[in-house]
C-alpha cells in the first residue's frame, strides 16, 4: 500500500515539476537561471531566431521564396521546344548558371535570375517584386526585362544596343539567358523553327553576349560552348 502510494506522489511531482526542479537536472538546484519556454516542433533555430529579429529572412528562405513566386506565376507557361518543358525549368538553369558563376556568393543575383522574366512574361509589377523581394532584385529584373509594347524586331536590335552600357550583374545574366535558350534549341528545338531561323538566333544571341563579356570568364566559356554548336545545325 505504502509502495502504491509513493507511486502516485512520484508521478504527481512529474507532473507538477518545473524545468529547474531536481527532478529534471540530476538532483541539482540552478540557481537565478531562468529556462525558456518549450518551443513547438521544429522550433526556430538561431539563425532563423536573427533573421525575425532583424527583419530580414535569411537567404535561403529568400531564394525559396523566389523560386516558389516564379513557378506560380509561371505556372500556365510552356517553352517553344517540343518537349513544351514547364517555363520554370528555363528559370531554373538561368539560376544556376549565375549562382555557378558567383561561387554562390550572391543571392539577390540568383533570386533576380530566378525573376527575370516575370515582369516581361507574367505581367507581374515593378512595385510588386519591390514589396516582395526588395528593389535591389527589382530594379535587376527591370533592367534585363524587354518593352513588350515595342516591336519584336525592334527589342532584339535594343537588347544589342543596351547590352555594353548594362550593370555587371545585367550582363552576366543575360549571357546565363543565352546560354540556356541556346542548350534548349539542341535539347528541344522548337517545331515550327527552320534551321535559318535557328542560325539567325544564334547569331543574335552572340551579338548580345559581345557587349557583356568581360564579367565572368567562366560563365562566357558556357556560352561559348553552346554556340559552338551552330555549326551542327544542318
Amino acid at each position: 500500500m505504502k509502495d502504491e502510494q509513493g507511486r502516485i506522489e512520484g508521478r504527481s511531482k512529474i507532473r507538477n515539476a518545473r524545468p529547474d526542479d531536481p527532478i529534471f537536472t540530476g538532483g541539482l538546484r540552478f540557481s537565478g537561471v531562468r529556462f525558456p519556454p518549450s518551443q513547438p516542433a521544429g522550433g526556430t533555430d538561431p539563425a532563423a531566431r536573427k533573421c525575425k529579429a532583424s527583419g530580414k529572412p535569411n537567404e535561403v528562405l529568400r531564394i525559396a521564396r523566389a523560386l516558389d513566386f516564379a513557378a506560380r506565376k509561371h505556372a500556365a507557361q510552356r517553352r517553344k521546344g517540343e518537349a513544351q518543358e514547364p517555363y520554370i525549368n528555363h528559370l531554373a538553369e538561368v539560376a544556376l548558371l549565375v549562382a555557378e558563376a558567383t561561387e554562390g556568393k550572391d543571392a539577390t543575383h540568383v533570386i533576380a535570375a530566378l525573376l527575370h522574366d516575370t515582369i516581361e512574361d507574367t505581367g507581374v509589377k515593378y512595385e510588386e517584386l519591390v514589396e516582395a523581394f526588395g528593389a535591389e532584385v527589382a530594379d535587376l529584373v527591370r533592367e534585363v526585362t524587354d518593352d513588350k509594347s515595342l516591336p519584336k524586331a525592334r527589342r532584339k536590335e535594343l537588347q544589342v544596343e543596351h547590352a555594353a552600357h548594362a550593370s555587371p550583374r545585367a550582363k552576366l545574366l543575360k549571357i546565363a539567358d543565352k546560354t540556356s535558350n541556346l542548350r534548349s534549341i539542341f535539347a528541344s528545338p522548337p517545331k515550327d523553327w527552320s534551321d535559318e531561323r535557328k542560325r539567325e538566333y544564334f547569331e543574335w544571341a552572340a551579338k548580345v553576349v559581345a557587349g557583356c563579356r568581360g564579367v565572368n570568364p567562366w560563365l562566357e566559356a558556357q556560352f561559348d560552348e553552346a554556340f559552338s554548336r551552330r555549326d551542327e545545325i544542318a
